[in-house]
């Protein structure tokens, strides 16, 4: 027995066109239900921690990096110890940070630092351009200091 199947003009289009749109919503559903878990997971980090993103050259050419340092023990980078004793003297208060007594130079090379976390259980949200690596590393210590401790492969001379 054969079984023939009818198909009007136009109702195949409209059947694949709603099959995309159901899969499409379904897809959508399924991103945005992932970003509030992504989010959650670090709201419930316990202790002191920042995401740290470094972003170095301007909007036309940039190389961005980061990393998760975490204070409840030390660890993200390879100065985090460091990092996070100059954060706990500043209560993770990051403008509130002294400059070093470091010469740099006054080559413009833009890089942007951004700190997003918590500390002592208060939300910590960082972001400043600076001219180059240099006064970047002068002004934040080695909280950014995400490359073996060398920010951006342009040390100062320290002057102490």
């Amino acid at each position: 027995m054969t079984h023939s199947i009818t198909v009007k003009a136009g109702t195949a289009k409209a059947g694949r066109a709603g099959v995309r749109g159901v899969l499409l919503a379904a897809a959508s559903l399924l991103v945005l239900a992932t970003v509030p878990a992504q989010a959650a997971d670090r709201e419930t980090l316990p202790g002191n921690w920042l995401q740290l993103t470094l972003t170095t050259g301007d909007e036309q050419s940039s190389d961005t990096r980061g990393t998760l340092l975490m204070c409840d023990p030390p660890q993200g980078h390879g100065r985090a110890a460091e990092a996070c004793g100059q954060l706990a003297a500043v209560q993770g208060d990051i403008d509130a940070m002294t400059p070093e007594n470091t010469v740099c130079t006054m080559i413009y090379a833009p890089v942007t630092a951004r700190a997003s976390g918590q500390w002592n259980g208060r939300p910590v949200e960082y972001t400043r351009t600076f001219g180059n690596a240099c006064e970047m590393a002068a002004w934040t210590g080695a909280v950014f200091a995400l490359d073996n401790g060398q920010v951006g492969g342009l040390p100062g001379l320290d002057l102490d």
